[in-house]
């Protein structure tokens, strides 16, 4: 096996092809340091791509109980934005199909911006139907942030081509003619719920970015309308956009200075 070379080793390892354990065990007594550290690099790998697996396995336990009652059209609901001083509320709803395997699927709080990107365009690729729902500041003062994140969440749902039999739901619970399970931190429970949570998340994302070339004074592009110090910098330096939640505290007591101050 000596007649391998170190980058021809690095390509085999590496090339995303089932690798002959015969191979490794071989390798393991080549006495070239570099064979020595792509081997312990590549069972690294293994290692955390057998771990990924289990999590993703254990991610559709509640997915395969509602497919083995007989549903098959099970969507994911999750938002995006419930906190943020401003911009909307976005809810993302995605209907999977049972072999849909993508290992590292999770929270998408928990994921890089990176990442968060690859998935939203894997999800939209292979998921049966993907929903979107947006609520904007306005109403989100209108009817507050919980009620509006439902809204958004049904709003999703309807935005489905197909419709679904079954829903999970991340925290909360609908209103809906459809039978549901709501799930505490169902984001990092279920595949179908981490799958709206990406859809969800990622679609804010991009429309923080269009506010942020309207109103670059706010930083929208780093805070995304989270209450950060530059961000109440800026609130009182330029003061209230209609797309801030005017209800929210901080938002709300920058309104009532000016009015003072003026």
């Amino acid at each position: 096996m000596n007649n391998w070379t170190i980058a021809e080793i690095d390509r085999l390892l590496f090339s995303n092809k089932k690798v002959d354990r015969e191979f490794i065990e071989k390798w393991r007594t080549d006495n070239r340091n570099g064979v020595q550290k792509l081997i312990a690099k590549w069972e690294k790998q293994e290692v955390q791509k057998e771990h990924a697996r289990r999590q993703f396995v254990e991610m559709t336990l509640f997915e395969r109980k509602y497919w083995s009652e007989g549903f098959k059209l099970i969507a994911g609901i999750d938002e995006a934005g419930r906190g943020p001083l401003a911009g909307p509320v976005v809810a993302g709803a995605v209907i999977l199909p049972e072999d849909f395997y993508l290992p590292g699927l999770n929270d998408s709080k928990k994921l890089s911006k990176a990442k968060r990107e690859e998935f939203f365009d894997i999800i939209h690729n292979q998921a049966l139907s993907v929903g979107v729902g947006i609520i904007e500041a306005a109403e989100i003062d209108e009817i507050n942030i919980l009620e509006a994140s439902k809204k958004a969440m049904l709003q999703a749902t309807a935005q489905l081509k197909i419709l679904p039999d079954f829903l999970l739901i991340d925290a909360v619970k609908l209103e809906t003619p459809y039978p549901f399970e709501a799930l505490i931190k169902g984001d990092a429970r279920s595949v179908s719920i981490a799958a709206a949570s990406v859809i969800a998340k990622v679609t804010r994302d991009r429309l923080m970015m269009e506010l942020d070339d309207r109103y670059p004074q706010y930083g929208f592009q780093a805070n995304m309308g989270y209450g950060t110090a530059a961000h109440l910098t800026a609130l009182k330096e330029h003061g209230v956009t209609d797309h801030h939640r005017k209800t929210f505290a901080p938002v709300r007591e920058c309104i009532q200075q000016t009015w003072q101050s003026g």
